[in-house]
């Protein structure tokens, strides 16, 4: 069962996404908070009853503690945490703030139902809910942030980190980065996609990256792309 608290400063929102998650055999809504100061206490709470939650579902603007502040507390605290920003594409501060911090994805507040569902599913087992095909687009948004503050030599807590890689695995993190799917760079390097899903199962391991997009950011925060 997958344990969901949602987070969100308008009542009716939350009551939507509760009988949609609520819905679902496999899904469970623990909890719910109007801000981020609530969501922080409640996973702390839930955490210490034994009763979740596996994924956060988190407004990034709501009032006395927004989504960004508290999403980098809750994955502080509590690193087993997934947290899934709901958000829009206008904001793009926010959306790389919030992966810095920890968030494992993004999702448009007016997502389809089965796009919520599967991205709750697809977050808990460890995944990032954004799909490596979208990786580009969301890069798109990003890059101004991350190229105006990228350093000229890569900082040495990834240089440690990417001199780990293999050449291999290396040639393989470039890729994740360009946001090529397991399926294209198999195509590209003529392997399996099982031996790629295996590579960069250890690629993420070795970079200490929650998932993809927080990969790509170390590529681009140590200049390799």
């Amino acid at each position: 069962m997958i344990r969901v608290l949602l987070v969100d400063d308008q009542q009716l929102v939350r009551s939507g996404l509760a009988m949609l998650i609520g819905s679902q055999a496999d899904m469970q809504v623990v909890a719910q908070a109007g801000d981020g100061q609530q969501a922080i206490e409640l996973v702390a709470e839930l955490q210490a009853a034994g009763l979740g939650p596996d994924v956060v579902l988190m407004d990034v603007r709501m009032p006395v503690l927004d989504g960004i502040e508290a999403t980098g507390a809750i994955i502080a605290a509590h690193s087993e945490v997934k947290v899934v920003m709901l958000t829009t594409f206008d904001i793009d501060d926010y959306v790389y703030a919030a992966v810095q911090r920890g968030a494992s994805g993004f999702l448009l507040k007016d997502a389809p139902p089965e796009q919520l569902l599967g991205a709750i599913r697809t977050v808990q087992r460890g995944d990032a809910v954004i799909a490596p095909s979208a990786t580009k687009r969301l890069l798109e948004q990003m890059i101004p942030h991350l190229a105006g503050g990228a350093p000229q030599q890569p900082p040495q807590k990834h240089a440690d980190k990417i001199a780990s890689l293999t050449n291999r695995e290396r040639e393989l993190f470039l890729l994740i980065a360009q946001g090529l799917s397991n399926g294209e760079m198999a195509q590209q390097l003529f392997v399996s996609e099982a031996t790629v899903k295996t590579h960069v199962s250890h690629i993420l391991a070795k970079l200490e990256a929650r998932d993809r997009v927080q990969a790509v950011i170390i590529a681009y925060e140590a200049g390799l792309v």
